[in-house]
């Protein structure tokens, strides 16, 4: 490990950063330094230039993207290095803002009703009624079901925060048949270790799996992913995030 990078993951540590984070920043500035075969401490902001024409034109990134490699190399020159450069020389790309896709409830129905297993279905009932994160997904435990104050906890969410989240009796009961039939321990929803299930969470991947083929299998033309579900929109409320309560649950699961 050189001494840069060592001096980095000390500056990302020390502002707590999430391990997600330390694992993007370092390897947009390895890229970084790979395609100048230099060293970064040695490149300048004409480089940075560079660079980011590079990602746009041969490598065609998405600005979102390349917004999150220009971050890496503003930590990298500014707070790891030193330089005090103004934010025009190492400026992030303007990021056109999409309309989020909307399913009605027959389509969430159908995607419901194409999940492969019963742990599929069981996910994307819990993204579609909680509007969790995929990632928080991935660490629910059997112990953050609180069936006494009805709320499911959410450990280390978002920027290391924790919260509670509404648990409707209806998405209870889909839970309590979802854990006689597998049975976790720790996890929620456990993962697999050299083909078997183990204790051990599942990766976002296969979140993501379980809710782009069960879209696939629906035959749903729109773009449907986990952020689809945990991000329902209630246009009458300014945009803010709505999750479904309890009659939306049932509904979906009568027409099931």
């Amino acid at each position: 490990m050189t001494r840069l990078r060592q001096r980095m993951l000390d500056e990302l540590q020390r502002r707590n950063y999430s391990s997600h984070t330390v694992r993007s920043y370092v390897h947009a500035v390895e890229e970084f330094s790979r395609y100048f075969r230099r060293s970064p401490d040695q490149l300048r902001p004409d480089h940075i230039r560079e660079y980011q024409v590079h990602l746009f034109r041969d490598c065609k990134l998405s600005p979102r993207t390349i917004e999150g490699q220009t971050a890496a190399l503003r930590f990298l020159f500014v707070k790891t290095l030193g330089r005090s450069y103004l934010p025009d020389q190492i400026p992030f790309p303007k990021c056109h803002k999409r309309l989020p896709t909307v399913l009605s409830q027959e389509e969430v129905t159908r995607l419901i009703d194409s999940a492969s297993s019963l742990m599929h279905r069981t996910m994307i009932m819990t993204l579609y009624a909680t509007g969790v994160r995929r990632a928080e997904l991935c660490r629910l435990k059997v112990s953050d079901i609180d069936s006494q104050r009805m709320v499911l906890h959410i450990q280390q969410g978002k920027g290391g925060r924790d919260r509670d989240v509404p648990l409707s009796p209806k998405l209870l009961g889909i839970l309590r048949e979802y854990w006689r039939w597998m049975k976790p321990r720790t996890y929620l929803f456990p993962g697999m270790e050299n083909n078997w299930r183990a204790d051990v969470p599942i990766t976002e991947k296969v979140v993501w799996t379980a809710v782009t083929a069960a879209a696939k299998r629906a035959g749903l033309t729109k773009r449907v992913s986990p952020h689809t579900l945990a991000q329902l929109r209630d246009p009458l409320a300014g945009g803010r995030c709505r999750s479904p309560d309890d009659s939306d649950i049932a509904r979906t699961c009568q027409a099931r």
